[in-house]
């Protein structure tokens, strides 16, 4: 417009905006990870007898768990462990795709990761997407929590070697939900939910590329606390492959009433185990002259 001029620039207003583009410009200050360890990569179970995927890795599967169960459950997991033998799935929820849950999730059967930042540790396994929140921001236990497969957990770091350098992440975990067990097994876990699990996480000395994981479980259906030693080690490889389990695009376990079957590749039901009777279909037109 005629008449109007422009004010020149104010120089003071000129570096304000400059200093805070620049600070824009910098990428933000990232945490002090030379405190804590180095845990990045894919890591996979380790260990025990053939590195298998029972609870405890220093025993066979099965009844030779010996897992410290009182006469209660001693007995479901012998009736468990027979109906496996006969071709059921005894207590293991597993074969339906129900989230492992904790503790089992320390499995690791499928590739895991751990992704450490100060105020949380992410723990993130290939098996069902299944992701662990540790919180290590200093919080307390909130009033009420609302149950789930994994829990809630809170964990601290600690310096064993007073190095100046954290290396065992500690975490406690409350409020699991079921139906679960330890392992494929069907070694049970009781039916009120009120599990809590202790973890001891570190490296080994000697082996940055090996993990270690005591865990204590506290469970009614056990005597006394059970603990065992878990083991990961580290891919090697530099660029990883991780896939997707998708459980339920190839379970064809199918529960009618409080049985089992299976749905066979040509679509057809099946039994699940020698002998088993076939499911009650008086629902159906013409059911009783087909049975």
């Amino acid at each position: 417009m005629r008449g109007c001029r422009m004010r020149p620039p104010n120089p003071l207003g000129l570096l304000a905006l400059a200093a805070v583009l620049s600070a824009l410009a910098l990428p933000a200050k990232a945490y002090d990870d030379a405190l804590y360890p180095d845990w990045s990569g894919q890591w996979l179970r380790l260990g025990g007898l053939t590195n298998q995927a029972t609870w405890d890795p220093d025993r066979p599967g099965g009844l030779k768990q010996e897992p410290p169960l009182i006469p209660e459950y001693q007995s479901i997991f012998e009736e468990n462990v027979a109906d496996q033998a006969a071709g059921g799935q005894g207590t293991d929820p597993g074969y339906l795709c129900h989230p492992h849950g904790m503790p089992r999730l320390m499995l690791a059967v499928q590739p895991m990761q751990i992704i450490v930042t100060p105020e949380t540790t992410y723990i993130a396994n290939e098996i069902f997407s299944a992701l662990r929140r540790v919180y290590t921001d200093g919080r307390e236990w909130p009033a009420t929590l609302k149950p789930s497969f994994h829990g809630y957990s809170i964990g601290r770091w600690e310096d064993s070697d007073q190095d100046g350098r954290y290396d065992t992440l500690v975490i406690e975990t409350r409020g699991m939900r079921g139906p679960r067990s330890f392992d494929a097994g069907g070694t049970p876990l009781h039916s009120d939910n009120s599990t809590i699990t202790f973890e001891r996480i570190y490296s080994d000395r000697a082996n940055p590329n090996v993990l270690y994981n005591e865990v204590t479980t506290l469970d009614h259906a056990l005597t006394r606390p059970w603990t065992v030693k878990r083991s990961y080690r580290r891919n090697p490889t530099k660029q990883p492959v991780w896939g997707e389990y998708a459980c339920h695009e190839a379970n064809h376990h199918l529960v009618i009433g409080k049985e089992n079957y299976v749905l066979s590749w040509d679509g057809l039901l099946m039994p699940a185990r020698k002998g088993q009777r076939p499911p009650d279909l008086r629902h159906f037109d013409g059911s009783q002259a087909q049975q």
